[in-house]
């Protein structure tokens, strides 16, 4: 696995070009520069250890951070295709070589994104696990971190989660600010009459959705043509089964898949699963993740 076949190179080289900037300024490491010179220019090794139980998302990006941060530290990994793996307390995950300062001027930066990355696999697996058995799939939101979304939504993947629209530009979510003021009874003519307008954008969606709030809204919207995924928002478990029910009595299983949405717990989502719908957009799984407790430990 590369970082091309994850994400952006060019998009990730900026945004390790501000992180580097952002801690080593236009001087780097004083602290590190008050060493004794053959200590600052001493050679080490450093193991990358797990310190808790959880699914591992970094082994893409740490060539990239290396090259921008540490140009001269050598990366051996003790764990082949080590992204998506799960992981356990005391585990020895990879070892780094190279010059001290390098190492003391990167080492924080390289926890940072890590346990990052690996607290939102590990969140995102517990969801993935929590509807195993069902045909339901777990979704991330764009509820990320400007700048991370597309590190953030690697994550999610590496946690065994799907990703969502990457942004605004590439597919269509039609939700109820955009459909403020309209009365039910006049929703379906008005999805309709935007829905027609698809063909003008300047690209291609990746596909249509539409959020409805109550069931009188989803009832409208399955008369639409054109539509690929209703999204139910904050919906009682009863009525997301009613929603899949009425979905099914109109022909429309397999053509438009449901998907929750609203404040979804890891202790709900088995449930919510179990109604039948086909999509669960958690978006605690990025904006609420903790890290991963990793170390670089001098070996």
């Amino acid at each position: 696995m590369n970082a091309k076949a994850e994400f952006d190179t060019e998009q990730l080289r900026t945004l390790l070009a501000l992180t580097r900037r952002e801690d080593l300024g236009d001087v780097g490491d004083l602290t590190s520069m008050l060493l004794p010179e053959a200590s600052f220019r001493a050679r080490g090794s450093w193991a990358l250890v797990a310190r808790e139980s959880g699914r591992f998302c970094g082994e893409a990006i740490l060539p990239a951070l290396l090259e921008t941060l540490a140009p001269e530290i050598k990366l051996e990994w003790f764990m082949p295709q080590a992204d998506r793996a799960k992981i356990s307390p005391g585990q020895t995950l990879a070892r780094f070589t190279g010059l001290a300062c390098q190492m003391l001027a990167a080492e924080r930066t390289i926890l940072n994104f890590l346990q990052r990355l690996c607290g939102i696999a590990t969140m995102t697996s517990r969801y993935v696990a929590a509807v195993a058995g069902q045909h339901t799939k777990i979704y991330d939101t764009r509820k990320t971190t400007p700048g991370h979304r597309e590190l953030e939504k690697y994550a999610v993947r590496c946690g065994g989660g799907h990703n969502h629209r990457a942004g605004l530009y590439d597919a269509v979510l039609i939700k109820d600010n955009h459909l403020a003021g309209i009365p039910i009874n006049r929703l379906s003519h008005a999805v309709f009459q935007m829905l027609s307008r698809v063909e003008t954008l300047p690209s291609s969606p990746a596909f249509v959705e539409v959020e409805c709030d109550c069931l009188e809204q989803m009832e409208q919207l399955l008369n639409v043509v054109g539509i690929d995924v209703i999204l139910l928002d904050n919906f009682s478990l009863s009525d997301m089964e009613e929603a899949v029910r009425m979905r099914d009595q109109s022909g429309l299983r397999g053509k438009v898949e449901l998907e929750s949405s609203g404040g979804t717990t890891l202790e709900q989502v088995g449930d919510i699963a179990a109604t039948g719908v086909e999509r669960i957009a958690v978006g605690a799984i990025t904006h609420s993740a903790g890290i991963l407790d990793l170390g670089l430990d001098a070996v």
